[in-house]
């Protein structure tokens, strides 16, 4: 029976290639494929071919292997813990209509069932092995040793992962809710941070100024921190799970292969032998993924897809500003872009780096180290933000016909469509903007004034700068909205890689002639002042420059993208 199924697999493989290389024949696939394959071969593969006539980079000294061995497994450890936190539904492996037609009702085990998975799964993984080999090329040791590293890892945590879902179902059959899992799943995490805390209280000197002051005493002192007490044993197997891809000889793999080895074999023979009930669940996860497929193919991209109710941010008015109706409308849609996984992991994050930075005598280097993270968190804001908060044209677009019924001019959909994410990063970076300020009044050296003046001006500049940011990108769905990925269920591939990198790109050059102008008249106005008024009032006239000169293109360039939206044909479809 195995046999069959291994047979199954590699049939539809096959297929798949098939159809993959036949839709090269459209135009869209045939450019991102041509740019996707440059890209990886400059990337990638290039630096491996030329191994042996230029020098690759510096590898990682062979020091930092016990650190990048904890990392690992400190980031495999709060996975799996995250893997029993955050889900909620039921085990169940996910089967087209083709399968559950064929496979459920043949003379087929469920053990048989879960095998077929497993096997079908290797696919994706043997993928994602390939390009972390590539990255992870900088390693010591044998390129062949670090893919059998990366298999032994994805491998045993897509394992672990479809376990514990089995583990959720059974409890759900005991009556034991998942919030009474995640309470006590939780409640176990709290005491082993706890005992981990208070071990390195009481066993470690207190963190101060020595310990950061570069980035080695940093390292050392996490490895102490994890090398020992409870840490030791609570990070062990997830260690020797790592070991194998950072193995630097073959002697050195060979004797820690079999610990790892080992680990996999148990999660292999747990999932097996797991008495879990999931072909209720996996015939209906598949009936959803079936509509959602036909739904994409047929251009209704929002078919089929399960809508939780979302409370309004605020009530809309019955009279006002038509774009607000938009903005009320888009702003529902903030909490299915940040996922409790997101804000759980963005909050541990938080929460670990205050905890570490007030631990000890780092009261007097506390403000300074909060200023560059709030900084640092400004620029990704603007780099990220526009491409994390989809909630305009490229979220609306399935919708496009509604939108076309709409007695509103174009550029009122088009400025009501950009409100949304604009108001959410101002307010994430006004905030971020206040506590910057705040804490420049307990900075070692008093620049009060210039810090004042910064925040004066970046809150100024910032809502335009967004503005401008996502009239890109919008502009782009509606040129060329065949393009545009709208989800898990659009076409993948190295061709949609190339796609993305060509829309990168040019959204790359678009803003930098945009911002030219704006640039050229803050460095007038900036050196104009600086030597005259001192550079408390230069920074924040001449980001007001700079402000009025984005507003300008902004407001034409909201226009024209009611005038792309006004020319926009709904019956052309959006993706094949």
């Amino acid at each position: 029976m195995i046999a069959a199924l291994f047979y199954l697999q590699y049939q539809s493989f096959c297929n798949r290639l098939v159809s993959r290389f036949k839709r090269l024949k459209q135009p869209k696939y045939l450019i991102g494929a041509i740019v996707g394959g440059y890209y990886f071969y400059f990337y990638f593969f290039r630096s491996l071919a030329m191994r042996g006539r230029f020098t690759l980079g510096a590898t990682i000294p062979p020091a930092y292997l016990p650190l990048i061995e904890l990392g690992g497994a400190l980031v495999l450890f709060i996975n799996v813990l995250l893997a029993w936190i955050i889900p909620h539904e039921r085990a169940a492996l996910t089967f087209t209509e083709a399968e559950v037609a064929f496979l459920f009702p043949a003379p087929i085990t469920r053990r048989n069932l879960i095998q077929y998975k497993l096997i079908r799964s290797q696919l994706r993984i043997i993928f994602s092995v390939l390009l972390l080999t590539l990255f992870s090329r900088r390693f010591p040791g044998n390129p062949l040793v670090h893919a059998v590293g990366w298999w032994l890892i994805l491998s045993t945590l897509n394992l672990h992962f479809l376990g514990s879902s089995f583990v959720r179902t059974m409890l759900l059959d005991h009556g034991i809710s998942n919030w009474r899992r995640r309470l006590l799943v939780l409640g176990l995490a709290g005491v082993v941070v706890a005992s981990v805390w208070l071990w390195a209280k009481q066993s470690l000197p207190a963190l101060n100024s020595a310990d950061v002051a570069n980035l080695d005493s940093i390292l050392n002192y996490a490895q102490r921190l994890l090398t020992a007490g409870p840490a030791l044993y609570l990070l062990f197997p997830f260690r020797l799970v790592v070991r194998p891809l950072l193995a630097p000889d073959a002697v050195t793999f060979f004797s820690v292969l079999i610990p790892a080895l080992l680990i996999f074999l148990l999660h292999y023979l747990w999932v097996i032998y797991s008495d879990v009930a999931f072909e209720e669940a996996s015939v209906t996860a598949s009936q959803k993924l079936a509509t959602r497929i036909a739904a994409v193919r047929s251009g209704n991209w929002q078919a089929g897809r399960t809508l939780n109710a979302k409370h309004a941010w605020f009530t809309l008015a019955p009279t006002g500003p038509p774009p607000t109706a938009l903005l009320w409308k888009n702003l529902i849609g903030v909490g299915q872009v940040f996922s409790p996984r997101l804000v759980i992991a963005l909050t541990v994050i938080v929460v670990v780096f205050c905890f570490s930075l007030g631990h000890g005598g780092l009261g007097q280097n506390l403000p300074v180290l909060v200023e560059i993270v709030i900084a640092i968190a400004l620029g990704y804001s603007l780099l990220l933000g526009p491409q994390i908060l989809r909630l305009d044209f490229r979220h609306d677009l399935p919708r496009a016909d509604v939108l076309k019924t709409f007695p509103l001019r174009g550029w009122q959909i088009a400025l009501g469509e950009i409100l949304a994410p604009v108001l959410v990063l101002v307010t994430f970076q006004w905030l971020l903007l206040l506590v910057g300020a705040g804490l420049a009044l307990f900075l070692p050296e008093k620049h009060e004034g210039l810090f004042l003046a910064i925040a004066t001006g970046a809150s100024v500049l910032l809502p335009v700068l967004d503005a401008l940011l996502l009239l890109v990108p919008n502009a782009a769905v509606l040129l060329f909205p065949s393009w545009i990925q709208t989800g898990k269920d659009s076409p993948r591939g190295i061709e949609t890689t190339g796609q993305r990198l060509i829309f990168t790109l040019g959204q790359m050059l678009v803003m930098a002639l945009a911002l030219l102008p704006a640039t050229v008249a803050f460095v007038g106005v900036f050196l104009l002042l600086r030597f005259t008024l001192g550079l408390s009032v230069a920074v924040p006239f001449a980001s007001l420059a700079a402000t009025v000169i984005l507003a300008v293109e902004a407001g034409l360039g909201v226009m024209l993208l009611g005038k792309l939206w006004q020319r926009f044909d709904v019956t052309e479809e959006p993706a094949s």
